[in-house]
């Protein structure tokens, strides 16, 4: 494929149809045509941002394989255009494509802040860990305009509330005066992820995302202004980051990462196609390489939906993955834990001077 007909800045490189939708597209060469003739763009590659206003906005978490109970998204869709994500799907539930859609089409909770709050104050709540980002990154490009995020951490500040963040925007760090308060009080946790350490593979696969040297000084500041930070070696996708395993554990233990996770990727729904013309657009040399490897990984499928397996992979090339993380963790965070966040001080600002009739 011609350099020149990849759209850039993007992860997908086209819009699949929506498999809830009875109508699907196509870009018709006579269409192209028309456009070329009157001068328009057959496909502008612009973002929009879409105002939605959803009832509620803490979201049950009920798979075993996330590692949280409760999230909260203050954007659906997301600008950093990975083109792993498993959200993309997510995309297709508000009538839009998993591909270039979830990337241009940006959904935006404005009231996300005060439905938090409502949540918070509700009667049977009990203090738990609230992740921002459980699905689409909260520190994306439409943060810097909406300030949503912080709005949220505000709120959980007030609340004296434990929250967990996943990000790979360097922009956290606009949040730090928030975020060192929370940390004060043991009620944050920041998950930076770090997926390779090469800045050519990370615009491939990551195009609108900070680069890797940002991202290693955030957990760098982070860790220095004492706020817990783990990183998130996900996904690891053989042939493209497994083997890198080694050094990305050594570079975020030595920027003060106190963790490690990590997944195999799988490419669910939407994704696997998304991913495979991906692939042959932008590394056509080692398609069938990367393809096979990840199939090996599912049992000779791109998807895996199986708890407790879908995520970890199983047969040569995921025991391959699993050894070298367990290496990794042996060899830099042997004597290095998370902490786990507090919920005990949320009753009693929640309650406020209430709770002095209680007892």
């Amino acid at each position: 494929m011609n350099p020149k007909d990849i759209i850039k800045g993007r992860g997908a490189q086209k819009n699949t149809n929506n498999r809830f939708s009875e109508f699907s597209s196509e870009l018709r060469d006579d269409f192209l045509e028309f456009c070329r003739l009157e001068g328009e763009e057959a496909n502008p590659n612009k973002t929009q941002y879409l105002p939605i206003f959803p009832k509620t906005i803490v979201n049950k978490v009920d798979s075993p394989d996330v590692g949280m109970t409760y999230s909260l998204n203050p954007y659906q869709g997301c600008e950093h255009g990975c083109i792993y994500c498993y959200a993309r799907n997510s995309h297709e539930y508000w009538g839009y494509s998993a591909g270039l859609d979830f990337e241009r089409k940006i959904l935006i909770k404005k009231d996300a802040p005060n439905l938090l709050e409502a949540k918070l104050k509700t009667k049977n709540w009990k203090a738990a860990t609230i992740v921002l980002s459980g699905n689409t990154d909260c520190y994306q490009p439409a943060e810097q305009q909406f300030k949503i995020t912080r709005a949220c951490l505000e709120i959980f500040l007030k609340y004296r509330h434990p929250v967990g963040i996943i990000t790979k925007n360097a922009l956290v760090l606009r949040d730090l005066d928030i975020l060192v308060q929370l940390a004060k009080d043991n009620l944050i946790g920041v998950n930076i992820s770090v997926t390779t350490l090469s800045e050519t593979t990370r615009r491939i696969l990551e195009p609108r995302t900070a680069s890797i040297q940002k991202r290693l000084e955030t957990i760098r500041i982070l860790s220095e202004h004492k706020i817990p930070v783990n990183a998130m070696l996900a996904p690891i996708i053989p042939g493209i980051n497994s083997h890198e395993i080694l050094p990305l554990a050594k570079a975020v233990c030595d920027n003060g990462a106190l963790s490690f996770g990590f997944t195999v990727v799988r490419l669910n729904g939407a994704i696997g196609g998304i991913f495979e013309d991906w692939i042959r657009k932008t590394l056509p040399d080692r398609a069938d390489k990367v393809l096979n490897q990840i199939k090996d990984c599912h049992g000779g499928s791109l998807n895996d939906s199986r708890y407790g397996l879908r995520s970890r992979g199983e047969g040569k090339i995921a025991e391959q993955i699993h050894d070298m993380i367990h290496l990794a963790k042996r060899k830099y965070f042997k004597d290095k834990s998370f902490p786990k966040l507090n919920t005990s001080l949320y009753k009693q600002y929640k309650d406020g001077q209430l709770r002095l009739f209680d007892e």
